[in-house]
């Protein structure tokens, strides 16, 4: 069965290797590579020959890049120099789901409203929307030459409005949907459903769960998101059967997680008893498919 793990599942930065070498030791077979997601870093060719090398070495296979969020390269900047060098960081990531003949798509945050956005913030998102587009423009004889789909991510409580505008303005074969089902179950958790009216753009997965407090990443099966119609949406979306389920974890909030009081250490994290679970978790979602 091909189910994708996410990298990150205790640290985003630092060597990928001893957590690539637990993932597949635990039965994972594909990588939703989520390394540096949040920094401003470049991916170079020496660092992309050695993912390449312990892919091979590791038997996994790349699905989908989780492009960076920006830090001061930030591609739906309002300052242009920001914008433009965000720009450059998307197709180094273009350019490494290519190089590593990854499967899925390149999965990026984007300005969005959200059910608590004032009245005093929509001016000021719009503008950051704009800027956005503009690099989309810019973007897309990229992604024709690379054979790249960007998928825009849902975010905490997002309304889907601004996903929707711009999924109407390029095309399908180019521009498609991440669906995190953790942001879509907080707060007033009106995920599910605002999905399921984009799900002919459904392009990717990031796949955990929480009790609506937060977005914990905990494996399937700890909160409360709606695993039977998170699945039902996914059958009958544009998400590829055969592709793998992607999941998005994190050990933090499981009792896996090292333990301290005050200073003190009192349990080491257990990575191979966390990674053997959430396995045997988003095996059990996988099935409730049943082409995965």
């Amino acid at each position: 069965m091909n189910i994708a793990l996410n990298t990150d599942i205790v640290t985003s930065q630092g060597s990928p290797e001893p957590y690539l070498r637990a993932i597949s030791e635990a039965g994972f077979t594909h990588l939703h590579w989520c390394h540096q997601w949040c920094t401003d870093f470049f991916y170079g060719k020496h660092e992309l020959k050695q993912i390449a090398a312990w892919l091979k070495e590791y038997n996994l296979k790349l699905l989908d890049i989780h492009g960076s969020s920006g830090v001061e390269k930030n591609w739906f900047s309002v300052v242009e120099y920001e914008r433009k060098e965000g720009v450059e960081l998307v197709l180094n990531r273009v350019r490494m789901l290519s190089e590593l003949e990854g499967t899925g798509a390149l999965m990026m945050h984007a300005p969005f409203f959200s059910s608590l956005t004032t009245p005093e913030t929509v001016a000021e998102i719009r503008k950051c929307h704009e800027a956005l587009r503009r690099s989309l423009d810019e973007l897309m004889p990229h992604l024709e030459k690379y054979g790249v789909r960007i998928a825009i991510e849902n975010l905490p409580n997002d309304t889907f409005e601004l996903l929707g505008e711009v999924m109407g303005s390029y095309p399908e074969k180019y521009l498609g949907i991440t669906y995190d089902s953790g942001h879509g179950n907080i707060g007033e958790a009106q995920g599910l459903p605002r999905m399921e009216k984009w799900k002919h753009r459904l392009q990717a997965l990031h796949l955990h769960d929480n009790d609506t407090s937060g977005d914990l990443h905990q494996p399937p099966f700890y909160g409360t998101v709606d695993w039977n119609r998170m699945v039902e949406i996914i059958k009958t979306s544009s998400y590829q059967e055969g592709r793998p389920l992607s999941f998005e974890l994190a050990i933090g909030h499981t009792p896996f997680a090292a333990k301290r009081e005050g200073d003190k250490l009192v349990k080491e994290a257990d990575l191979k008893g966390f990674l053997a679970d959430a396995y045997q978790r988003c095996r059990k979602v996988a099935e409730m498919d049943g082409r995965f």
